[in-house]
């Protein structure tokens, strides 16, 4: 902020070590008889002692005498460094005598011919704080208004505004002398400072000057233009009867040419007309500066102004004309940026637009298959199905034309995103009659081009499942067999490797029968040689189809998967066609197909034999096909597909309770409630109604919710729950008692540190040393302050946060005593712990990723479950409640009691760090009051969250929890 005032040039200052530290002799034999650079050290030194609580007055005159005439100027900007920190009054308050000399010396140098002792002067002069030293200055202050130079100009208006905030006597006409120079002031910076002080000294000349020029706005600078923009915000809050006299001139700056002031300028339109015109105006403006500018934390930034825009809702309807505008952003190659953009239109979409919103989806996924397959884009392209499968959802219209383009996918190689198409596929199939045969048609299209055995093994699922007509059906053996090969599979593998070997064998006799070579006929007649060296075989190794090469390299589950699909088509197929002979034959190479690949699991060609699991699945297969008992018919025919009804239904419940639980409370207020007034609070069981002390009342309830913690009335009007972020730092019996309240936003922890000096002496130089351990840093080390007897302060320190680990802040709070010859005295402050929990959030993924995750991160901490909890689902509850985890089991899968208890949690923090923990715990059910015991494994991307999360869950399974 140009009002700021500017903080002493420290960095000008090398500190030296205490070995060479120079005594008070030394350093006035440097600044009486040393050159220029030694008496540019000496004082570098002074003012190091200075800042450090030491006491020089005899340098003072020196310093005055030797080193204040000199010219240069890197001596006169640390003498300005040195005049603002040296103890310029006497004990009672008096100003120095040596004072006059240096107000005189400053005196020349705001009338010095050089534009940068001048204007260095000026801003020196913003922080000096005895208006005795300012007072003789003020008509050499005034004159530099008018000095050539745009430099000291820019200085004189900002030396000014600040000795008129803080000493408003010294010049009473201030705002019209700078509302004088702003009328004939040409330079910007000029005009922008000189606007800022009259946009806080005097409102209605900055309006009136505004008011006067409103037609040449857009064509000020972006520094005033920003000032403007903060005035009409101001002075249309304090009086909206203005707001027509200026809400035009915000709509100019929309078309500003610095992005910053066309930002401000929105954000001000929005909050003062809630007008159609109006918000349209700022989202498309919100739009432009996402689309053009290139800094991806610029475009998050404004994505969520965008986001927070929509959820008024008068103008979510606005926002949906504006949907194609928005989808434009996804030109960004910044995945976060473009998944924003996709969950903000997908919020917005209505039925007048979401066919054009398919089409540029459509020709984003085809862009992912022209680039260059890089980390992201498989990223990108998940996520592009998963939004057309939520337009398919929510507008069934266009299910029909999106269809087509994730079926191609099938055949990707990106696993996921192939996965997420048959997911949305098996729900459409099922949601959308009307539907089944294009889709049926497109699966057997691609079915030979998949890849993946997960996603042939879901194609064959909702094949099974979903054919109904008997063509469908051949067509769906007829790939079946293609895929599969020549059956019986077991005699098949064993004439190719017998065909192969018996090549093999002939030709080794030909090539190593001793030195000879094998003997050929040219055209005339004569014999010619060839070397053994030069003769290649070409034989090639035939390739398998892709379900019998599954077969072979031992993976029998999609073996299991199959006869399961061949008995429901077998059995369907029986129910359509009543042709005995046709269904004989259908029946016998459905069981044929699944008695080889059962031959094929315990023959001992494969790498892996078949599991009893999946063998015992093909034989329940062959006993269901050759029985055809009525109730299993039903279980394959029917029950199957009520089960993927009553899953869609559960996940439907799930996801509009996790919408619902991200929607903004509303406080419900019954028409009779009484009205509670603080200050007419009654104490409970007084007589006549007498009130309460409220002060009393306050610090009760604040000592019991410190106390108590969560168990305070959150509903209270004084309740404390603030008080569970105070940090005591100090003991009640050091001379300086410290506590501080920690509050966290996002990638800051401000530390607000209250200072209460509990001696009769005054504290000097009293100075907060903070140091931090863990992936924290200190912004800025506070400012010493001067403590008065019993006289208290707060101190603010900025921490910035890195990453989700267990962060420690630490440190003493050092001071001097007027008046003692002592050394420092030093209170060690107690530690500050960071917990991480401001920093987690519920998230939600599905199995798939999950798995992908776990298999992916490296560090995993296994932690074994103590606690006094009985129940398995109350220590569940506890532990999502304690981690901020979300629990990914179905609460139905977690219903019952049988003693054990496995479920699945996830958590992402704001740094996009994953978290992901196992739970595994279990209770005999022959002790009820036994604890729970089992193991917690906590699995993350870095080592420092999977051991912040586990020293977290190990801190809360610790204390004794009451039940969730």
């Amino acid at each position: 902020m140009a009002n700021s005032v500017e903080q002493p040039c420290y960095t000008l200052i090398s500190l030296p070590s205490d070995s060479e530290f120079p005594n008070e002799m030394q350093l006035k034999s440097d600044l009486e008889k040393g050159d220029l650079r030694t008496k540019i050290e000496a004082l570098k030194k002074v003012i190091y002692m200075i800042a450090n609580g030491e006491r020089i007055p005899g340098l003072l005159m020196v310093i005055i005498r030797f080193v204040l005439p000199l010219e240069d100027h890197t001596m006169k900007k640390l003498l300005h460094i040195f005049w603002e920190i040296v103890p310029k009054t006497l004990p009672d308050g008096k100003l120095l005598q040596e004072m006059i000399l240096v107000c005189d010396a400053y005196r020349k140098d705001l009338q010095h011919p050089n534009e940068f002792v001048r204007g260095s002067t000026l801003r020196f002069l913003c922080k000096m704080k005895e208006p005795e030293l300012l007072e003789p200055l003020m008509p050499a202050i005034r004159t530099c208004l008018e000095h050539r130079h745009s430099y000291v100009r820019r200085n004189a208006v900002l030396a000014i505004f600040t000795i008129y905030r803080n000493f408003e006597f010294l010049i009473p006409d201030a705002p019209e002398l700078i509302a004088n120079f702003l009328e004939s002031e040409q330079d910007m910076s000029c005009k922008r400072n000189a606007f800022l002080m009259l946009l806080h000294a005097d409102q209605e000349r900055a309006l009136t000057f505004l008011a006067s020029r409103l037609d040449q706005v857009s064509s000020f600078g972006d520094i005033l233009q920003l000032v403007i923009v903060e005035l009409i915000y101001k002075v249309c809050h304090a009086n909206p009867g203005e707001r027509s006299r200026f809400i035009r001139c915000i709509y100019n700056l929309l078309n500003s040419t610095s992005p910053a002031v066309r930002y401000e300028a929105a954000g001000t339109l929005v909050t003062l007309s809630s007008a159609p015109t109006a918000i349209k105006a700022a989202a498309s403006c919100y739009i432009e500066l996402i689309v053009k500018e290139s800094d991806n934390n610029v475009k998050l930034i404004v994505l969520d102004r965008l986001i927070v825009l929509k959820e008024h809702p008068a103008h979510e309807r606005v926002l949906q004309d504006l949907v194609m505008d928005i989808l434009r952003v996804l030109a960004s190659p910044d995945l976060e940026v473009r998944k924003k953009t996709l969950n903000l239109a997908m919020d917005l979409v209505s039925s007048r637009n979401i066919e054009e919103m398919v089409l540029v989806l459509k020709k984003e996924v085809a862009k992912t298959h022209n680039v260059i397959e890089h980390e992201d884009t498989g990223k990108y392209r998940q996520l592009l199905v998963r939004t057309l499968h939520t337009c398919c959802i929510k507008f069934p219209d266009v299910a029909a034309t999106v269809i087509p383009v994730l079926v191609e996918f099938l055949s990707d190689t990106n696993e996921l995103a192939a996965t997420d198409v048959l997911v949305f596929i098996r729900e459409a199939i099922h949601k959308f009659d009307n539907l089944r045969p294009l889709i049926i048609e497109r699966l057997l299209d691609t079915f030979s081009t998949i890849k993946s055995e997960r996603v042939h093994r879901a194609s064959l699922w909702v094949l099974g499942e979903y054919t109904n007509s008997p063509d469908d059906i051949q067509s769906v053996m007829a790939q079946i067999n293609k895929a599969l090969g020549e059956v019986p599979i077991v005699e098949d593998e064993t004439r190719r490797a017998a065909g192969e070997k018996g090549e093999e064998v002939e030709h080794s006799k030909i090539t190593s029968s001793g030195t000879s070579t094998p003997k050929l006929v040219t055209s005339d007649g004569t014999y010619a040689t060839q070397s053994a060296f030069n003769t290649t075989t070409n034989t090639k190794k035939e390739e398998r189809p892709p379900l019998r090469q599954y077969f072979m390299d031992g993976n029998f589950f999609i073996g299991a998967s199959l006869g399961t699909t061949l008995t429901k088509l077998a059995l369907r197929y029986i129910e359509l066609v009543q042709d005995k002979v046709k269904q004989n034959k259908f029946l016998s190479e459905a069981m044929l197909i699944i008695a080889s690949i059962l031959h094929l699991g315990k023959s001992g060609l494969p790498t892996k034999a078949i599991t009893n699991d999946d063998a015992d699945r093909l034989l329940v297969s062959l006993r269901v096909l050759s029985e055809k008992a009525p109730p299993i018919v039903g279980i394959y025919t029917k029950n199957c597909r009520q089960a993927l009804a009553s899953m869609l239904v559960a996940k439907a419940e799930e996801e509009a309770s996790t919408q619902k639980a991200k929607e903004k409370p509303g406080n419900q207020v019954q028409t009779d409630d009484p009205i509670n007034f603080m200050q007419l609070s009654t104490t409970r069981g007084g007589e006549f109604g007498a009130t309460e002390n409220v002060f009393e009342l306050s610090l009760t309830q604040a000592v019991a919710g410190n106390l108590s913690g969560s168990s305070q009335d959150t509903h209270s009007p004084l309740s404390a729950s603030k008080l569970n972020k105070v940090t005591q730092l100090t003991g009640f019996s050091d001379p300086v008692y410290s506590e501080a309240y920690v509050h966290v936003n996002q990638y800051d922890i401000v530390l607000d540190v209250l200072i209460v000096n509990q001696t009769s002496d005054t504290l000097q130089n009293c100075t907060l040393e903070l140091a931090t351990l863990g992936d924290l840093k200190l912004v800025e080390k506070p400012q010493p302050v001067v403590l008065a007897p019993h006289d208290f302060c707060n101190i603010k320190a900025n921490v910035k946060v890195a990453s989700t680990e267990n962060g420690i802040i630490f440190g003493n709070i050092v001071y001097d005593v007027s008046g003692a010859s002592s050394d420092r005295n030093v209170v060690v402050l107690n530690d500050i712990h960071i917990d991480i929990m401001d920093y987690i959030v519920p998230a939600s993924c599905n199995d798939i990723e999950f798995r992908v995750m776990w298999a992916e991160f490296e560090w995993e901490n296994k932690l074994s479950v103590n606690t006094n909890l009985t129940d398995l689902h109350e220590y569940l509850h506890h532990l999502i409640k304690s981690t901020n985890m979300k629990c990914l089991t179905p609460e139905k899968a977690l219903s019952g009691q049988c003693g054990f208890m496995a479920a699945n949690m996830y958590a992402r923090s704001i740094f996009g760090e994953d978290a992901l923990a196992n739970l595994s715990i279990e209770k005999p059910f022959n002790k009820p009051d036994a604890p729970v015991t089992g193991h917690i494994r906590i699995r993350a991307k870095s080592q420092g969250m999977a051991l912040s999360l586990g020293d977290k869950i190990n801190a809360t399974q610790k204390r004794p929890v009451k039940a969730c």
